[in-house]
């Protein structure tokens, strides 16, 4: 049976921190993995719950910096059902032998962090010429990149989709676009300028439906734009489960609800076959 639903920003947290110590990037820990973490065993139940099938598990960085074991043991525990997206240190020399040995493990994905919600957004390491050798890497091996970054990012992340054009770029929550202007969305118009890359994708998240709800901004004058512009095979949903609050079910039923707008092929895209077009390791 194909698969229906993918998830591909899911976050798990240890609850054995002898095993797997805190060391988070940029030194401070993230509220969300404080307030309510979810280990392995309780994402699997919220899947099973919600109807997901498979995900790939982005690495809390914020939690565990670069050390990506607990994704990497928990797909190993999970084979064929869950992939990872790893964090690595790009700048150091060995950045590309570290990437093939998170890779053994069943890392199938990068993800650049550059800002969030522990840290102020800063690009200036996104296009250091350090950093060229694991895209090289990840172009070789036919994976993806994350690209956790703000709209100011966009020009570099516009010559990163040049320079490495094998490797799918993902830009997370829509690189935090602002989308409230309503139905001409010229305040987004840096995010719809990098349709004219084909290898960019975009990670659909709740900080992205959020907005949604504010403004004049709506889902029947935004997505049917969107998909027109990248279309739907360039678009994939990620839950940020459970860094956005409540149960994955709902978080599902919100998405679909919102997404009613589109078509049923449009649908299968995004919810399903993008996410096992950026990730092989999650194909039916």
């Amino acid at each position: 049976m194909a698969s229906k639903v993918v998830d591909i920003h899911p976050h798990v947290i240890a609850d054995d921190p002898a095993k797997y110590p805190l060391d988070p990037l940029f030194g401070v820990q993230s509220g969300w993995s404080k307030e309510r973490p979810v280990p392995i065993a309780g994402l699997i139940a919220a899947m099973d719950d919600a109807g997901v099938d498979k995900a790939a598990i982005v690495q809390a960085s914020t939690c565990f910096g670069f050390d990506n074991s607990y994704v990497a043991d928990s797909i190993a525990k999970h084979p064929g059902r869950l992939t990872g997206v790893g964090s690595i240190d790009l700048l150091a020399s060995d950045n590309v032998l570290k990437f093939r040995a998170w890779n053994a493990r069943g890392i199938t994905g990068l993800r650049m962090f550059m800002g969030g919600s522990t840290a102020a957004f800063d690009t200036s390491a996104m296009d250091d010429p350090r950093v060229f050798p694991v895209w090289e890497a990840l172009a070789d091996a036919g994976l993806s990149m994350c690209l956790q970054t703000s709209v100011e990012g966009l020009i570099q992340v516009a010559g990163l989709a040049k320079r490495f054009p094998k490797v799918n770029i993902i830009l997370d929550h829509f690189a935090w676009s602002d989308l409230t202007d309503g139905p001409e969305y010229k305040k987004s118009a840096p995010l719809f300028a990098m349709a004219n890359f084909e290898n960019v994708h975009l990670k659909l998240t709740p900080l992205v439906f959020a907005q949604m709800r504010k403004g004049t901004a709506n889902a029947e004058t935004f997505f049917p734009k969107l998909v027109k512009a990248f279309g739907a095979s360039r678009v994939a949903w990620g839950s940020n489960f459970p860094a956005t609050a409540g149960a994955l079910k709902d978080n599902l039923a919100n998405a679909r609800a919102t997404l009613a707008c589109l078509s049923g092929d449009d649908r299968a895209w995004i919810f399903a076959k993008t996410a096992q077009k950026l990730y092989p390791a999650l194909a039916d």
